[in-house]
């Protein structure tokens, strides 16, 4: 049973002071913004990336997280990039899976190929991923694992059958994991974002981008540090209460 009296307070700042946080897909979009409020509340991050060696050094240098390149989608490469981290840095506390690919084309045109790259990272890293760190959270008696799926998991979304496949699969899949977790006090949630301002919005042409932020009710994107401080609550020792959840942040984009 944990022992409320010696949870942190909201005050403090370090809340995750000694515990070691993976981040896949961390270098840059939400995941850069994922790894920095958590760097900043004393966890021990390191960044996952799969190919920009450039963009991880850039990372690296300006925010002084630690970075591993490694393939999220192949589950013995996950397994030797967690037992490298563990053996480096010890138990992997937290874990947030937030790579993910396109592939967009509409169903008459995806190829086998477009499905199954996009439903490997996305969908298959979450069980690669998982699935490496769960002995040593179990051992431990802690763990904070938070999936990051997508607003078009929840409500579709014309050309990414296979993107919005991988999203709602993950919604499914977290509430699975916490159910085998709660008895060890693993925690598994997920928090699906709206429409963000990172590189992979950025690459929408300009006139979807603007019908697309017309039917946001905010009236905008959202920011990298918008999603992170989610995560950043669901990552707290003190959160052992909410699992199998999704918190959606959207902007009111889709409300249900």
């Amino acid at each position: 049973m944990i022992n409320m009296n010696n949870l942190p307070s909201d005050n403090n700042k370090d809340y995750l002071v000694g515990k070691v946080a993976i981040v896949t897909g961390g270098t840059r979009g939400i995941g850069k913004g994922i790894c920095e409020i958590l760097n900043q509340a004393g966890a021990k991050v390191i960044a996952g990336y799969a190919k920009d060696d450039n963009q991880a050094n850039i990372f690296k240098t300006q925010t002084n997280i630690e970075v591993l390149k490694w393939d999220v989608s192949n589950h013995n490469s996950c397994i030797d990039a967690v037992e490298q981290i563990i053996k480096t840095y010890g138990t992997v506390s937290i874990l947030v899976n937030n790579a993910g690919i396109t592939r967009d084309r509409t169903i008459k045109k995806m190829t086998p190929s477009d499905w199954q790259e996009v439903i490997d990272t996305n969908l298959g890293s979450v069980f690669n991923m998982t699935k490496a760190c769960w002995e040593e959270m179990t051992v431990s008696k802690f763990g904070r694992i938070i999936n990051i799926s997508s607003v078009n998991g929840q409500a579709g979304q014309y050309g990414q059958i296979n993107y919005c496949a991988a999203k709602a699969g993950i919604v499914g899949m977290t509430k699975a994991i916490a159910l085998e977790g709660a008895r060890y006090n693993i925690t598994a949630n997920t928090v699906a974002p709206g429409y963000v301002d990172t590189e992979m919005v950025a690459s929408v042409p300009e006139n979807v981008l603007e019908k697309i932020v017309s039917t946001i009710p905010v009236g905008r994107l959202g920011h990298p540090i918008e999603i992170a401080r989610a995560v950043s609550f669901l990552a707290r020792e003190d959160t052992q209460f909410v699992t199998g959840s999704t918190i959606s942040i959207n902007g009111g984009h889709h409300m249900y």
